[in-house]
């Protein structure tokens, strides 16, 4: 109620709530960070009122930008008079501004006598008008999905949070800055596929009406990708959402973004070096550091990597055999680790549940490779081992951070797996792949070798050391009637 009628007081005096010109010379961070470059030099500053509090003929206050925070040294002999021809709000109408509103703050950049950088103001002006207070305790320290719902509020008072983001969005320049610096281009692939893979997962429905046909949401680009570079593209890449119906925990969103590339004429052992160089190329360039902790396991990305044989590692671990042990002993054993089995249960769901159990105790960095085939229905086998294939990915405190491998291009062992995945699928493991005749007809006018890789978001959240939810802006939550006071 005091901010409107404050809001009416303003109209009253012909002043705007709500304009839309401003002026901003500087982030407050390069002023405060630089004083000696900036000091006694008039500037016109902008951001958010954070304090305000009065003393006699002297106000003080602070104001945030993006960058941080300045504070605002108001003294009222220096402070022009409100004007509604200037748009300027004098010491006796400074009390018709609160926390939370946007000002443009005008004046000389000095040091308090406290020797905190400051603007002496002589002039400001209100840029928009705040009609509910700020909160005085913010819940969302504590309530984290109230964090979530209200995370404009959420990146406001939590000024870490939002150079989280910042740097979230470092990560992904630097991503794009490395790949195009070795020739790969960017291209966009559709998100609505008539028949989607490229991936083991539940895709989510939709139906286009102009078509009148359902379609799925893309869980992966790799089958488009991989169409292009038959058609002669020979380095390529996309950064996307890839959407998976699937379900949600600190690792894994239904919605995510993913960086996924394919380059012609390498096998995965050159993607490999290409995958390590860029992890140590973002943790230096984002955090400025090689070292990290994340889930409680420690890693130095400058190290060198190990390589772990997946059928190996089981077998050392778990004393199972993948390739001859039955069915029946390989569930025993989830089962006694406490796996929690949901869907179709059969060979492959079971042997990569034990392989989930073997990878949390790697912290890294690691690769893993000699996947079997029967586990990697697009992956090149190895020369030396048909029932091995030419995949890895790069492990790190104790969780799979991508998938590459050479590229199958033999287009009737892509049908033969096609058909293998479609069977699975039709006995009802909704995560197997569905059979695209059209790829498989692209290789049939050939594709030369290729290898490919794809890293989500995930690899951020873990150098960050939060759950996923906390390292997107947005995370999906159910509709909820929010109370609306805070």
């Amino acid at each position: 109620m005091a901010r409107r009628q404050k809001l009416e007081k303003l109209n009253q005096l012909g002043l705007l709530a709500f304009p839309s010109t401003a002026i901003k010379d500087n982030d407050n961070r390069e002023v405060v960070e630089n004083f000696p470059a900036y000091e006694n030099k008039i500037l016109n500053l902008s951001g958010r009122l954070m304090s305000l509090r009065e003393h006699g003929k002297v106000s003080f206050g602070h104001i945030q930008d993006q960058s941080g925070r300045i504070q605002l040294f108001i003294r009222a002999d220096n402070l022009v008079e409100t004007s509604k021809y200037d748009q300027t709000i004098g010491y006796a109408d400074l009390d018709l501004l609160d926390v939370g509103d946007f000002v443009q703050a005008e004046g000389l950049v000095v040091k308090t006598r406290t020797g905190e950088v400051s603007l002496a103001v002589t002039k400001i002006k209100l840029l928009t008008k705040s009609l509910r207070p700020l909160p005085e305790k913010w819940k969302g320290m504590t309530n984290k999905e109230l964090a979530y719902r209200r995370r404009y509020l959420d990146l406001l008072i939590n000024q870490d949070k939002k150079d989280r983001f910042i740097r979230k969005s470092n990560f992904w320049k630097v991503i794009r800055e490395y790949l195009n610096e070795r020739g790969f281009i960017e291209v966009e692939t559709p998100v609505l596929e008539s028949v989607t893979g490229g991936a083991d997962a539940k895709p989510f429905k939709t139906h286009m009406n102009s078509l009148n046909q359902d379609y799925f949401l893309r869980i992966s680009t790799e089958l488009f990708q991989k169409r292009l570079v038959g058609a002669g593209y020979e380095k390529v890449y996309t950064i996307g959402p890839n959407f998976r119906n699937e379900g949600m925990d600190d690792e894994h969103l239904p919605e995510y973004y993913q960086c996924e590339w394919y380059w012609a004429y390498v096998d995965y052992r050159k993607n490999m070096e290409l995958v390590r160089d860029l992890m140590r190329n973002i943790a230096i360039k984002v955090y400025g550091k090689t070292k990290f902790t994340s889930r409680g396991m420690e890693y130095d990305l400058a190290d060198d990597w190990e390589e772990i044989d997946y059928s190996e590692s089981i077998k050392k671990r778990l004393e199972i055999d993948i390739f001859t042990d039955s069915e029946e002993k390989m569930l025993a054993v989830v089962k006694k680790e406490g796996v929690v089995l949901a869907g179709a249960v059969n060979r492959q769901r079971l042997i990569d549940n034990m392989w989930k159990i073997v990878r949390k105790e790697i912290a890294g960095p690691a690769f893993l490779v000699n996947v079997p085939k029967f586990m990697s229905p697009l992956a090149k086998n190895r020369q030396d081992n048909l029932d091995l294939t030419e995949r890895f990915q790069p492990i790190i405190a104790g969780s799979e951070l991508g998938n590459g491998y050479s590229e199958l291009n033999d287009p009737d062992e892509q049908r033969a797996r096609f058909v293998e995945q479609q069977s699975a699928r039709d006995a009802g493991d909704e995560e197997a792949q569905m059979m695209d005749v059209d790829y498989v007809e692209m290789l049939e006018y050939g594709m030369p070798p290729t290898s490919g890789f794809g890293m989500s978001e995930r690899v951020f959240w873990f150098l960050e050391n939060v759950s996923g939810r906390e390292g997107t802006l947005f995370p999906p939550l159910r509709p909820k009637k929010l109370n609306p006071r805070v």
